[in-house]
């Protein structure tokens, strides 16, 4: 059976997942429509730079972060001198791993989403003298909706499932930083398969619903060409 310190996991990691979801649709949806509207010879080396997470160790990236977050480092140098300590063995550093870390799996859906309307949408919104903003909001973004759901699903489902980067940045400490898939490999760790098999159990059949629905919004999906 699920504990206290199981279940702080568990609200820790939606916490978690809900935040940096919120953020990366914030930065993922500007980024993503360049990415997909851009002629920039730099469109490339981007592109590159937000796919970097999909082949890179999670235990690398996160030891990059955590030198990066640490006392000596850039970032750190910098939320030191702001008074705002450093982000390592925190949940605020937890968030900016997560959001790099999961930063592809909410471009890429978004930006085929924006590629696949195509340009013959905004021609015609703009005869009708709809200004740039307008557009977007009036006509990519509906389009785009399947898109922002994929995204939306990837992105936090991508959060609950860390773990090395987690850990590399965060640690492992109760109720601050402590996540599902960190609680999994102590109770691994300890021999405790019993109270290991609950949690990894949800995440199974999380990840499965996950899948579900996202095989179900695309067979439903309407065809917009």
């Amino acid at each position: 059976m699920l504990d206290a310190t199981d279940l702080g996991a568990i609200r820790l990691t939606l916490e978690l997942a809900a935040v940096s979801t919120a953020i990366l649709l914030v930065i993922g949806t500007p980024l993503a429509w360049w990415l997909a509207t851009t002629r920039s010879r730099w469109k490339a080396v981007l592109g590159a730079l937000v796919a970097l997470p999909l082949v890179l160790p999670p235990t690398v990236l996160g030891f990059y972060l955590l030198v990066a977050m640490g006392p000596q480092g850039p970032i750190g140098r910098l939320t030191g001198a702001l008074g705002l300590g450093t982000l390592a063995f925190s949940f605020a550093g937890l968030v900016v791993g997560s959001v790099i870390y999961s930063l592809p799996f909410v471009v890429q859906p978004l930006r085929q989403a924006f590629e696949a309307i195509g340009r013959r949408p905004l021609e015609v919104a703009a005869t009708l003298r709809a200004g740039p903003w307008d557009r977007f909001v009036s006509v990519v973004l509906p389009l785009a909706r399947p898109g922002f759901l994929t995204a939306t699903v990837l992105g936090f489902a991508h959060t609950v499932g860390e773990f090395g980067v987690v850990l590399m940045i965060g640690g492992n400490i109760p109720d601050r930083t402590r996540v599902v898939s960190v609680q999994i490999y102590d109770h691994v760790e300890a021999l405790e398969y019993a109270r290991a098999h609950w949690l990894a159990g949800g995440m199974v059949a999380f990840s499965f619903l996950v899948l579900l629905l996202l095989y179900s919004g695309r067979r439903s999906r309407p065809d917009w060409t």
